[in-house]
């Protein structure tokens, strides 16, 4: 039976917060250890550029998310980890990909549509500030999967279109010019968490509501100390199902520790109490993970090794399958 194959992108415009490692790394970091698929996992640098015009914020992501997936333990032995910058063939393939997008189909992509609209309801010129990049995202989105033929993509809901789309231009080119890429699917797991934020809106850098990921121990505790709660009392029962402190302890601990933490809303906790053994708990998984990131952050040297050895072994296919589609467009040697 032949392998599945799985790719996972990261857009590196950010500081990684508790929200992206539970919806996100961790699961991924778990399937990295599956040998059943082959997995690739890359860091989208394209793909911050269309947002983020700010290079010191840019270089400084790529080196935070790459330390990050790391030191939570990323199997790079298992997985092939790698820059999305580092692979030429990925904007080529883009520019076959975009000679075939039909128009139409990028007028209805979710984000572009939700430019256009903002600017309407302001009045504006409905293209005002929308650029190309934002415009041709999808198609770049489809050059990343169909690079190295992925066909299990996991996405949260809002990428699902994305997926789609590549699908739709991966098909619009077999058609073309015979067989050559799968079809993606994309996957959702409902079962992952979607954490909330400082504020109890859904945790994101949007909303500067985030507790980053490997803040320094005094630090964390300062940041789970301004979660928003109610007033009530120690010894009031607390709804735990409402409750942001209560919702961030479920994703980090047991069932057994849940179902013990839920007996003590039940039975009046102290919102400071129950912020200290949330912090308490999620220092305790983090600790060891976050030396692991302190010592890469000071080692930007072993970082580059790992991302250029995952590029060497990323290019050892896509190079190969680019050579076979500038044949199959009419793009190779005249000798």
């Amino acid at each position: 039976m032949s392998k599945d194959v799985v790719l996972t992108g990261i857009t590196t415009t950010g500081t990684p917060h508790l929200g992206n490692y539970v919806g996100a790394i961790r699961p991924a970091i778990e399937a990295s250890q599956n040998t059943n698929n082959q997995a690739y996992y890359f860091l989208a640098d394209y793909h911050a550029l269309i947002k983020c015009q700010d290079p010191a914020l840019v270089h400084q992501s790529t080196k935070e998310i790459a330390a990050t997936w790391l030191a939570l333990g990323l199997n790079t032995d298992n997985v092939v980890f790698y820059r999305q910058s580092d692979v030429p063939e990925i904007p080529e393939l883009m520019w076959f990909l975009t000679c075939l997008a039909a128009k139409g189909l990028m007028n209805r992509a979710h984000a572009y549509k939700a430019a256009v609209d903002a600017n309407e309801a302001e009045g504006e010129d409905s293209d005002k500030a929308v650029t190309m990049g934002l415009f041709s995202y999808p198609v770049l989105m489809a050059a990343d999967i169909l690079m190295f033929n992925a066909t299990k993509v996991p996405v949260g809901k809002d990428q699902i279109q994305h997926v789609e789309m590549a699908r739709d231009i991966a098909q619009r080119f077999n058609h073309i010019y015979g067989e050559h890429f799968a079809l993606p699917e994309a996957v959702v797991d409902e079962q992952v968490a979607v954490l909330q934020g400082l504020d109890g809106r859904k945790m994101s850098k949007s909303y500067n509501n985030t507790i980053p990921l490997f803040l320094p121990e005094k630090k964390l505790q300062k940041h789970i100390n301004k979660i928003k709660t109610n007033l009530l009392e120690p010894g009031e029962p607390k709804d735990a199902d409402t409750s942001t402190v209560f919702q961030i302890w479920q994703a980090f601990a047991t069932d057994e520790q849940t179902a013990e933490m839920r007996r003590e809303f039940e039975n009046g906790i102290a919102w400071g109490e129950a912020k200290k053994r949330l912090f308490a708990l999620i220092n305790d998984e983090l600790k060891e993970a976050r030396e692991r990131y302190n010592e890469l952050m000071e080692n930007g040297p072993e970082i580059e090794r790992i991302l250029l050895e995952g590029a060497e072994k990323a290019r050892a296919s896509s190079s190969v399958l680019l050579k076979d589609l500038r044949k199959a467009v009419g793009i190779y040697s005249l000798a």
